[in-house]
């Protein structure tokens, strides 16, 4: 299955956060999605590819717990 814009942009848009981490989750967002979306721009459509973007929103998911103590 390829990955195309309209799926990258759901799997890393912005949910609903408590106030005090919507800085903190937009930073993380942002580069992981910018970090996901140079792999979509720079790699030909394959499983490693694929592979690639999942692990990157699942580091962004780890990430995103980490900084709000599980509040995520």
């Amino acid at each position: 299955m390829a990955i195309d814009q309209e799926k990258l942009t759901y799997w890393f848009e912005r949910r609903a956060v408590q106030p005090e981490y919507e800085a903190l989750v937009e930073s993380i967002r942002h580069h992981a999605k910018a970090f996901a979306q140079s792999i979509l721009d720079h790699t030909p459509p394959s499983s490693d590819q694929s592979d690639a973007i999942r692990k990157v929103r699942e580091a962004m998911l780890m990430a995103l717990e980490a900084a709000t103590g599980g509040r995520y």
